[in-house]
C-alpha cells in the first residue's frame, strides 16, 4: 500500500477517535453542569438565597463548554470528511460514506447552525436546541431565584458589578458564538484550509 494512503487511513483513525472522543466529553459535561446546577438549587432553597446567583454562571459556563467540544466535533468532522473522499479517490474506498450519512443523519457541514443544529432538521440538531433552552431557562431561574437577595443582601456596587460581570460574559460569548457558529467563521477557516492543501 502506498505511504500516502497509509498516512490518510491512519488520521482518518485518528479522527474518527476524535468524534466519538469529542461526543463523550459533550454528556460529560452536561451531566457536570446538571449536577451542580442542582446541588445549587438545593442549597439555595436551604441555606441562603444568594448562592442561586452561581446559577447563571455555571449554566453560561456549561453552554461555553458544551460548545467548545462542538466546535472540535466540527473540525473532526470537516478533517474526516476530506480524508474519506481523498481515501474514495485514490484508493478506491468507496465504502468510506460515514461522512455522507452523517451529513443526512446528524448535521450537515458547511451550513448556518446554531451550534450544530441547522438544516435539514435532524433529531442531532433538536436536542441541541433542547440543551441550549433549558441552558437559558436555568439560567433565567437562578437569576429570578436570587434577584431579591442580590438587591437586599448585597452592597449596590457588589450588585451592579455582578450584573455587570454577567452582562458582560453572557454578550461576548453570544457574539463570539454567532460569529463563529451561525455567520461560519470556524468552518470556514477549515473549509479554506482543506482546499488549499488537497493532494490530486
Amino acid at each position: 500500500m502506498e505511504p500516502r494512503i497509509t498516512l490518510a487511513a491512519g488520521q482518518l483513525g485518528r479522527m474518527r477517535g476524535m468524534n466519538a472522543a469529542y461526543h463523550r466529553q459533550f454528556f460529560s459535561d452536561i451531566r457536570f453542569t446538571t449536577s451542580v446546577v442542582l446541588a445549587l438549587f438545593v442549597a439555595g432553597a436551604a441555606i441562603d438565597p444568594l448562592i442561586h446567583l452561581g446559577i447563571p454562571f455555571v449554566a453560561l459556563l456549561g453552554a461555553t463548554q458544551t460548545a467548545f467540544a462542538a466546535s472540535y466535533l466540527l473540525f473532526s468532522r470537516h478533517y474526516s470528511t476530506h480524508l474519506e473522499q481523498y481515501l474514495a479517490r485514490h484508493a478506491q474506498a468507496d465504502s468510506l460514506i460515514a461522512h455522507k450519512l452523517e451529513d443526512e443523519y446528524l448535521f450537515r457541514l458547511g451550513t448556518p447552525k446554531i451550534v450544530v443544529a441547522g438544516r435539514p432538521w435532524t433529531w442531532f440538531g433538536y436536542m441541541t436546541l433542547f440543551y441550549t433552552a433549558l441552558g437559558i431557562t436555568t439560567y433565567v431561574a437562578g437569576l429570578a431565584a436570587g434577584w431579591e437577595a442580590l438587591w437586599s443582601a448585597l452592597p449596590l456596587p457588589v450588585a451592579v458589578s455582578y450584573l455587570a460581570t454577567l452582562s458582560l460574559l453572557t454578550i461576548s460569548a453570544l457574539i463570539v458564538g454567532v460569529a463563529w457558529f451561525v455567520r461560519g467563521e470556524g468552518e470556514t477557516r477549515l473549509i479554506s484550509v482543506l482546499a488549499e492543501n488537497t493532494p490530486d
